[in-house]
C-alpha cells in the first residue's frame, strides 16, 4: 500500500556526511516502523538503522553506531538517515523499508519488511 523513494546517494570522500532521504507516499510514514539496509554485490543485505512507528525508539548495525542517525518528519511523510564520519566500507547501495505495524512489535534488524523502495548508491572514496 505504501510506496517508498530513496534518493541523496552520491560520491563523498572518507570522512564526508551525505543524508539519505525516503518519501512514503499513499500511507502515512507514521504507520510503520522503518529500515534502512545496504548491499553490495555479491553480500547479504544487511542492516544499517531502524525506528518503530512511533518514533519512540531507534536502533542501529554495530559498524554504523555513533555515525549514522535515523530520524523522521512525520509533516513532509519522509524518514532520514544522516550519514556521518563516513568510510570506503559504507560504500553500498542503500534501502529504505517498511513494516507494518503489529502485536509482535517493531523488528527493527529483521529482513521481515513488506515494503521496500529502490536502492540509492553511495560511493565513499578514499
Amino acid at each position: 500500500q505504501v510506496q517508498l523513494q530513496a534518493s541523496g546517494g552520491g560520491l563523498v570522500q572518507t570522512g564526508g556526511s551525505l543524508r539519505l532521504s525516503c518519501l512514503a507516499s499513499g500511507r502515512s510514514i507514521s504507520d510503520y516502523g522503518i529500515g534502512w539496509f545496504r548491499q553490495v554485490p555479491g553480500k547479504e543485505r544487511d542492516f544499517v538503522a531502524g525506528m518503530s512507528w512511533t518514533g519512540g525508539s531507534r536502533f542501529y548495525g554495530d559498524s554504523v553506531k555513533g555515525r549514522f542517525i535515523i530520524s523522521r518528519d512525520s509533516a513532509k511523510n519522509t524518514a532520514y538517515l544522516q550519514m556521518n564520519s563516513l568510510k570506503p566500507e559504507d560504500t553500498a547501495n542503500y534501502f529504505c523499508a517498511a513494516q507494518i505495524r503489529s502485536e509482535v512489535g517493531f523488528r527493527p534488524d529483521s529482513l521481515d519488511y513488506e515494503f521496500w523502495g529502490r536502492g540509492t548508491l553511495v560511493t565513499v572514496s578514499s
